[in-house]
């Protein structure tokens, strides 16, 4: 198995990775415009580099609190095969290189609700969760709302 590099970030007391070709950039929480009638998570849309990102609070998605008012939490603005989005973390800790054969799949298929974790790397000392942005994209309740209302603001600005 291949080596993995990760985005390494922070969600309650747990350690979570993207993979590094997924991450765009990541930001400081700054200016977010609200939207009305879009799940809970969606915390609103913020213009990176020019474009409308979607904002989604990750730590509501996992744990049902927000990271919105945390002063160290950090938008990770990640690119998947159908939207460009970013998922609000506590912290974006580090990049990592994670040894192939430290990551293992058993014990995640218990988790059927969470079908974007794809993956655990066991290390000496922590164990990290590996998040797919595509599957979690596609997988996500409300997802294809959020999608066509950034679509909808795309046509509008030209």
């Amino acid at each position: 198995m291949n080596d993995f590099k990760a985005v390494i970030i922070q969600c309650g007391q747990e350690e979570y990775a993207l993979p590094v070709e997924t991450v765009i950039s990541i930001e400081k929480l700054e200016h977010v415009n609200p939207i009305p009638h879009l799940p809970e998570y969606m915390l609103g849309l913020m213009k990176n580099r020019g474009e409308l990102v979607p904002v989604l609070d990750f730590q509501q998605i996992l744990y049902g609190n927000s990271a919105k008012n945390d002063e160290q939490a950090r938008v990770v603005v990640v690119e998947t095969e159908n939207i460009v989005m970013g998922l609000l973390v506590l912290d974006a800790k580090e990049i990592l290189d994670i040894p192939g054969d430290r990551l293992t799949s058993s014990g995640l298929m218990a988790y059927s609700r969470t079908p974007y974790f794809t993956t655990v790397a066991n290390l000496e000392d922590r164990v990290i969760t590996i998040v797919d942005p595509h599957i979690l994209s596609r997988t996500l309740a409300g997802m294809d709302a959020i999608g066509d209302y950034v679509e909808a603001q795309k046509s509008k600005e030209m």
